[in-house]
């Protein structure tokens, strides 16, 4: 564990001490004129900072109207970011997005989820430990929950045959905007932290 504290300390404090991560970008200010027919999709992959950045980068330009990380699935009202990266919370840190089904299917944002993080690895993601860390799908229709437990039937069977997917699905619950600084976070802070376990693997299409 003494190996991993820096990584934690570095992660805890980086956000106070950076001048540039209290400046407001689009996350901020809140996205504009999403027409009613768009749709939701809530994911814990990890440290939120690179999930936001994978999806933003992948799908920015293919139907996603916003991106905003933020805290699911606790206990208590309200949660810092300080007092869920303790654990005791409940919370997971995770991505909420709001997509145009029409140009982006909820299919392919659970595809590429389990593309972009190590399923198989319970509250954890590369050297981040923890709860806050885990690997969960909040739905927001019997119609996603449906899908997510399809595709990761899928993903178990085809991708990840070497372990036990270990991702959550359940029903989305309160939602938590993190804190301004932490949105957009590696857009504002391109040498900010990156969990190394966020990549997006090679594999080949369903079936």
């Amino acid at each position: 564990m003494t190996g991993l504290m820096p990584n934690f300390v570095s992660r805890l404090f980086r956000p106070f001490t950076s001048s540039s991560t209290m400046g407001l970008g689009p996350a901020e200010g809140g996205a504009q004129n999403i027409p009613d027919t768009a749709q939701k999709c809530t994911l814990a992959a990890g440290c939120f900072w690179g999930v936001e950045h994978l999806f933003r980068k992948n799908f920015g330009d293919q139907g996603l109207y916003d991106a905003r990380v933020g805290y699911i699935g606790g206990d208590t009202n309200n949660p810092s970011y300080r007092a869920v990266c303790t654990g005791r919370t409940g919370h997971a840190e995770a991505l909420q997005m709001t997509f145009d089904p029409s140009r982006l299917s909820y299919t392919t944002l659970l595809e590429f989820f389990y593309k972009m993080h190590d399923p198989t690895t319970k509250d954890r993601q590369g050297a981040d430990m923890g709860t806050q860390y885990r690997s969960a799908i909040f739905y927001h229709s019997p119609e996603q929950q449906q899908a997510a437990k399809e595709v990761t039937e899928k993903v178990q069977a085809q991708w990840w045959k070497q372990g036990k997917i270990t991702t959550e699905i359940l029903e989305a619950g309160q939602w938590w905007d993190a804190e301004a600084y932490h949105q957009l976070y590696l857009h504002k802070n391109p040498g900010g932290y990156e969990c190394p376990a966020h990549y997006v693997r090679k594999f080949p299409p369903l079936s």
